[in-house]
C-alpha cells in the first residue's frame, strides 16, 4: 500500500507555476528513492537512523537545501514559503533528512546575525548538505530556557565555555553547533546571554545521544574548558537573548510545516487503507463511523495548512516583524492536528496501524513528540494568551 497522491496546494495566487513544479519534483522524488517501505528502511538503518547522508547530498546536488537561502551564498534566493514547502513534502514522502530544520533554523539565526564571513561558512555549507545544530536546553532550562545555565567565560579574546546541553537534534552529524550560553551574571536572567558557534571537532565538546521511540535524533552536549575564538560569536556579547527572540516566527513555522507533512502522509496512508480493506462484504471506509472520521480529519489538515502558509507569508512580508501570536497559533494548531491524525489512522487501521508492516506505527511516534519541542503545547497556549492580555 502506498500513499494517496493528491494535488499540490492551490493557495490563492503565491502558489505559482514555478512553485507548484517545486512541490511535484519533490514529490517524484520521494516516490523515486523512498518509494517502498524496502527503500526508506536501507536509508535509515532499519529505521534507527533518522537523517541520511546520501538522501541529503542528493537534495543538496539538486539545489534544494538552499531554496530559502540568498544566492551571494549559494542558494536559490527564494523564501521561507519555498521552504515551507520543500519541509511539508519531504516530510510527507517520509524523506529521512533530520539535520535539515535545524539547519534552517541556524540558518536564520546567521542571515540576521552573522558577518559576511560567517554567513559565507554557514550558509554555503548548509546548501552544500552540511548540518548545522543549535543548543538552548539544558537539565534545567527547558520550556524556561532563560534559566540556563552553561558557562561561556571571556579569555584570551575569545571565550572559554563550561556546562551540559541536552535535547539538541542532530548535534551528531553537524559541523558546527550554535550554544547559547551564560556570559554574564548582571541583570535579569535574559541579560548576559551570547550565541557562539562552536565546531563539533573542537576539544573539550563531547556528543552524547539520547535513547528515544523515535531513533537517533537527539543529544547531550558536554563542554568541558571548551575554547571558542571570538570570531565566532553571533551577533552581539550578551545580546543573545533578543536574537533569540528574534528568531522564533521561522523556528515554529519550520516545525509546523515539517510536522504538516508528517499529519498528511498519516492521512493518506489512512485513506488508502479503509479503501482497500473489506470488512462485511464491503471496503471499510464505505461505513458512516469512517466517512465522518475522516471528513473531520481532512477539514482540520487543512485548517492547518492554511494557518502554515498565512504565517509562512506574512513572515516573507516582513521578516523582521515579531509574530509571536501567530508563531505559536501555526506550532501548536500543526503539531496537535497531525499527532490526531496519526493517532487516528493507528484507529482506524487497526492491528495493522500497530504493525510495523505499515508506517502508520512510526508516525505516531513522530508526530507524538512534535507538541513537546520546539516550544510544548502549554507553552504556546500560554503564549497566545499573553498576546490577548490574560
Amino acid at each position: 500500500m502506498t500513499a494517496t497522491t493528491t494535488a499540490p496546494p492551490a493557495h490563492d495566487a503565491w502558489m505559482t507555476d514555478e512553485r507548484r513544479a517545486f512541490v511535484e519534483a519533490i514529490r517524484d522524488f520521494s516516490q523515486r528513492e523512498l518509494g517502498t517501505r524496502e527503500q526508506r528502511a536501507a536509508a535509515t538503518n532499519d529505521y534507527q537512523e533518522a537523517h541520511s547522508a546520501e538522501i541529503y547530498s542528493k537534495l543538496a546536488e539538486l539545489g534544494w537545501l538552499g531554496a530559502s537561502i540568498s544566492e551571494d551564498y549559494g542558494g536559490s534566493g527564494g523564501s521561507i514559503v519555498d521552504a515551507c514547502l520543500f519541509l511539508e513534502e519531504t516530510s510527507r514522502g517520509m524523506v529521512p533528512m533530520a539535520g535539515f530544520p535545524v539547519s534552517l533554523i541556524v540558518a536564520g539565526a546567521y542571515e540576521r546575525f552573522g558577518t559576511s564571513e560567517q554567513k559565507t561558512e554557514i550558509l554555503g555549507g548548509i546548501c552544500d548538505g552540511r548540518v548545522e545544530a543549535i543548543a538552548m536546553s539544558e537539565p534545567e532550562a527547558g520550556s524556561d530556557v532563560g534559566n540556563l545555565q552553561c558557562r561561556a567565560e571571556r579569555q584570551n579574546g575569545g571565550f572559554v565555555l563550561n556546562g551540559q546541553k541536552t535535547w539538541i537534534s542532530a548535534a551528531h552529524i553537524a559541523d558546527h553547533i550554535l550554544v547559547v550560553a551564560r556570559s554574564g551574571r548582571d541583570g535579569s536572567k535574559h541579560e548576559g546571554v551570547t550565541m557562539l558557534s562552536v565546531p563539533t571537532d573542537s576539544d573539550g565538546v563531547e556528543v552524547r545521544g539520547i535513547e528515544t521511540m523515535g531513533g537517533k535524533e537527539v543529544n547531550d552536549v558536554f563542554l568541558t574548558d571548551c575554547y571558542v575564538p571570538g570570531q565566532r560569536v553571533l551577533g552581539e556579547v550578551d545580546g543573545g537573548w533578543m536574537q533569540l527572540m528574534a528568531g522564533l516566527n521561522v523556528e515554529r513555522l519550520i516545525t509546523a510545516a515539517a510536522i504538516l507533512g508528517l499529519g498528511q502522509r498519516a492521512f493518506d496512508d489512512a485513506l488508502a487503507y479503509i479503501k482497500e480493506r473489506k470488512q462485511f462484504g464491503r471496503p471499510i471506509g464505505s461505513f458512516q463511523a469512517l466517512k465522518h472520521r475522516v471528513s473531520d480529519l481532512a477539514t482540520e489538515l487543512e485548517c492547518a495548512r492554511l494557518l502554515v502558509y498565512d504565517v509562512a507569508r506574512k513572515t516573507e512580508e516582513a521578516p523582521e516583524v515579531m509574530l509571536p501570536r501567530e508563531a505559536s497559533m501555526v506550532k501548536l494548531k500543526a503539531t496537535e492536528v497531525a499527532k490526531k491524525v496519526a493517532l487516528e489512522g493507528m484507529q482506524m487501521m487497526g492491528g495493522y496501524g500497530y504493525s510495523t508492516e505499515y508506517d502508520m506505527e512510526r508516525l505516531v511516534r513522530m508526530t507524538l513528540v512534535s507538541t513537546i519541542y520546539a516550544g510544548t503545547s502549554e507553552i504556546q497556549r500560554e503564549i497566545i494568551s499573553k498576546t490577548y492580555g490574560l
